[in-house]
């Protein structure tokens, strides 16, 4: 069985970015971000999403955080294509629904090949201590863009910005582990009507 790990390192002249994972691993994290709200948040996903996740990044964060933030999913993207392979006999679609005292969210999403987000998230507050919360919309979408994945993300409700987007995170762990998943009867197969993705 193919071993499906992948380092990815970005530089620009904004942000210096390494990013890697072992898709198969048990949730083992490495996290140095330089935001730690977003590490707290990149651990949801290793955790739930049983993914061992190594992140490392450098960025012009004496402006704001986000071109380090956007960049941190545009990596992690390009991680996850190249971790995936081919997805022959992968399950291709995963979804979560995660509960956190009065937030509930969903995340539905697809490794279709074509990179599509449906965002619908309402925070009560623009930030959560330091951290902007329109930054998140950022990363999702630099992750969709180069990972090349279709992703629908729903906070269903809350009232509690935190609980919102931990939610949030843990749902998209959890879909992306399920999705991932190596489906023993598909064998090599793509699924896919077509025979790609």
């Amino acid at each position: 069985m193919a071993v499906r790990t992948a380092s990815i390192e970005r530089r620009t002249s904004e942000t210096q970015i390494r990013v890697a994972i072992n898709l198969d691993g048990s949730g083992v994290v490495r996290l140095a971000s330089g935001v730690p709200f977003l590490d707290h948040m990149l651990d949801q996903i290793a955790r739930h999403g049983l993914i061992d996740l190594e992140v490392e990044a450098n960025g012009d964060r004496h402006i704001d955080d986000h071109h380090t933030v956007e960049d941190i999913g545009i990596t992690l993207g390009q991680a996850f294509a190249e971790a995936i392979g081919d997805k022959k006999g992968i399950v291709r679609y995963g979804h979560s629904y995660v509960p956190l005292d009065e937030a509930l969210s969903r995340v539905v999403v697809d490794f279709s090949g074509r990179p599509g987000l449906e965002y619908f998230v309402e925070f009560p507050r623009a930030r959560i201590g330091e951290f902007d919360v329109d930054l998140f919309r950022e990363f999702f979408q630099g992750f969709v863009n180069h990972a090349r994945v279709t992703l629908h993300i729903d906070n269903l409700r809350g009232r509690n910005a935190h609980h919102i987007i931990e939610t949030i995170f843990k749902a998209f762990g959890r879909a992306l582990r399920m999705a991932a998943s190596r489906d023993e009867r598909l064998g090599d197969v793509t699924p896919s009507t077509k025979g790609s993705l």
